[in-house]
């Protein structure tokens, strides 16, 4: 059995005043952190799977799709999609280079950077980020907004908008959700 298959063994601290062991409060703050980026993480994939299987797309694909519909333009330059994703950018140009073999983007080049290509949506692009946008905001109404009610939605937005985590202008076209 590989090391990562391996149950990890919970070694308990002989005692508080050993400085190599974390106090209670941090042990319980460090849990319920991993806990919530945990939650994120899982109820991100299921929202992304569920549209995934209505429209036929991988999660990564669908990513940038309802990204650059939702963009000006319906485009975005290459390096933004990386770094709002999270994509690496040798994982961004693969999946921009899939998308645009299936004819759904084309790349442009920027009129005043010959540095900065876009990633474009195409009519069919246009459509199909359509449908998955609908299918993938309905799932998120559903699973998280109807559960949480829309002032708890639009407080746990506000979280991040204070966290300087999410653009206040982008968050405020949430609330009309």
């Amino acid at each position: 059995m590989g090391e990562s298959q391996q149950s990890v063994e919970r070694v308990e601290c002989p005692g508080a005043a050993d400085e190599a062991c974390p106090s209670a409060e941090l042990t319980e703050l460090l849990q319920r952190w991993n806990a919530l980026a945990s939650g994120f993480r899982e109820l991100t994939d299921e929202l992304l799977a569920e549209a995934q299987r209505e429209v036929g797309l991988p999660p990564s694909s669908l990513e940038v799709l309802c990204f650059l519909v939702t963009a000006p333009d319906q485009a975005a330059p290459m390096r933004l999609l990386s770094q709002t994703l999270g994509f690496s950018t040798a994982g961004t140009t693969g999946v921009v280079d899939r998308l645009a073999d299936a004819g759904f983007v084309e790349r442009r080049p920027s009129s005043s950077d010959r540095r900065v290509t876009y990633a474009v949506l195409t009519p069919l692009g246009r459509e199909t980020a359509t449908t998955a946008a609908k299918v993938f905001a309905e799932a998120v109404r559903r699973r998280v907004v109807e559960p949480l009610g829309k002032e708890g939605f639009m407080s746990f937005t506000r979280a991040f908008v204070t966290l300087g985590l999410v653009d206040e202008s982008r968050a405020g076209a949430a609330e009309s959700s």
